[in-house]
């Protein structure tokens, strides 16, 4: 069985011992950048190699790729061959929520041509309280050979979008919290507000009172109200940087609404450049 969105811990502790398995602690905080390898070394899911998100899933900055550039395709395949990941490897990925931090690397195996990646329901904290066997100290793996096969139509870049802005009003979807959508707090990036006629979901939306996985039903109805008769096809997805908006697509995939694509960079690309435009203040 392929799992290819989400997989319940207990499902990942049947095949902990699995050689065809490979396990990605992705935790990760954005105030204390060393606090999710802190956390790793001191416990993690048995087998879990670390995958950090500045170091290992992101390309350098500079002063207009925003915060959390992806890497090249290049470096992306060869990280993932460090890893032991091949066409056979299934991979499941967590952190310290629901995922927020880990879809990142589910999109990217994705956009690479890997289907066989899923995020662990409620993260490390569910595996805990499972009372499921953990580790401590610092995990290697043997080495494979990952072969990318790219799906350019996965992402969207900011020059395209910037050009056909208007076609886009009310096919894009802004990942981060109500506020920071609002233009009301800007705790990451140099300017508040959002891309002209973005809708807001923010991706923990999609998550209840211990990070699991909202019922299916709540979820289609969130994203039923929120894009309407829209195609998921015709949307795009961004947040701060290009990491939590995978969660978004996460979800939308597991409800069947495949096809949305990611802005790399997000917000903090497209606030960059002065000359893009700005909102702020309610949905349109």
């Amino acid at each position: 069985m392929k799992y290819s969105t989400f997989i319940l811990p207990e499902d990942l502790l049947a095949h902990i011992d699995n050689p065809n398995w490979a396990i990605v602690d992705c935790r990760f905080d954005l105030q204390d950048t060393s606090a999710g390898e802190r956390a790793y070394k001191e416990t993690h899911i048995p087998g879990a190699i670390y995958a950090h998100l500045d170091r290992d899933l992101s390309a350098p900055r500079t002063s207009t790729n925003g915060r959390h550039p992806l890497p090249s395709i290049e470096d992306m395949a060869a990280r993932f061959s460090q890893w032991g990941i091949d066409s056979q490897t299934q991979v499941v990925a967590y952190d310290s929520r629901g995922g927020g931090f880990a879809a990142r690397i589910w999109w990217a195996l994705r956009y690479l041509g890997h289907d066989a990646v899923a995020i662990l329901e409620g993260g490390f904290p569910a595996w805990e309280r499972f009372d499921f066997p953990t580790k401590s100290g610092v995990e290697e793996s043997s080495p494979a050979r990952f072969t990318a096969s790219v799906r350019p139509e996965m992402r969207i870049d900011i020059d395209e979008l910037r050009a056909n802005l208007d076609d886009y009003s009310g096919r894009l979807i802004d990942s981060r919290t109500p506020e920071r959508y609002r233009g009301e707090e800007e705790p990451l990036d140099p300017v508040a507000g959002h891309i002209p006629g973005a809708l807001n979901r923010f991706w923990a939306a999609n998550l209840d009172e211990r990070d699991g996985l909202l019922p299916e039903k709540t979820l289609r109805e969130g994203f039923s109200t929120l894009i309407g008769v829209q195609a998921p096809g015709d949307l795009v997805v961004y947040c701060g940087s290009g990491v939590t908006g995978c969660f978004n697509l996460l979800v939308m995939e597991h409800l069947g609404l495949t096809g949305a694509r990611l802005l790399p960079g997000s917000w903090s690309a497209w606030c960059a450049d002065a000359d893009r435009p700005v909102a702020v203040g309610p949905e349109p």
